[in-house]
């Protein structure tokens, strides 16, 4: 559903709560969100409306309430965020960003012995040099000279 339904930043942030709630209400989301976000509740109501019709979020009555719920799981949304990142930029420069990432995050002993053990199986498979993606003019590769 992500791939083919952009969503926006404030979306997200609603997404995030709904993911972490598995069921909320509008309520409960404004709660969440308010001191970091200073939205008024009509804010947050047309968000998780945005999402319903982008069939991101369901809804189910509960008494003169509705429960928001979502449709598609948080990995699988953070999976299709990351394709669409890598797809904005010269692939030799996917290793920049991955960098970047690593350099600016927090991470768990437990993610460092992931991220270790998953670059020694990527190390098994990798190229020489990653070939240019972009068309010509998009990035300065064919600058460079081997």
């Amino acid at each position: 559903m992500l791939t083919e339904t952009k969503i926006t930043d404030a979306e997200w942030e609603v997404m995030r709560v709904v993911w972490a709630q598995e069921e909320t209400t509008s309520n409960d989301v404004y709660t969440i969100l308010n001191e970091k976000m200073k939205w008024k509740k009509n804010t947050i109501k047309t968000l998780l409306s945005r999402l319903t019709e982008k069939q991101l979020l369901a809804t189910k009555p509960s008494g003169n309430k509705f429960i928001y719920y979502p449709l598609i799981e948080e990995r699988k949304s953070l999976r299709t965020l990351s394709e669409e990142l890598l797809t904005k930029v010269c692939s030799r420069k996917v290793g920049q960003i991955v960098e970047v990432i690593i350099k600016e995050s927090t991470l768990s002993f437990s993610d460092i012995e992931k991220l270790e053990q998953l670059l020694q199986e990527k190390k098994a498979s990798a190229a020489a040099e990653v070939a240019c993606n972009c068309i010509p003019g998009q990035c300065q590769c064919h600058l460079i000279k081997d």
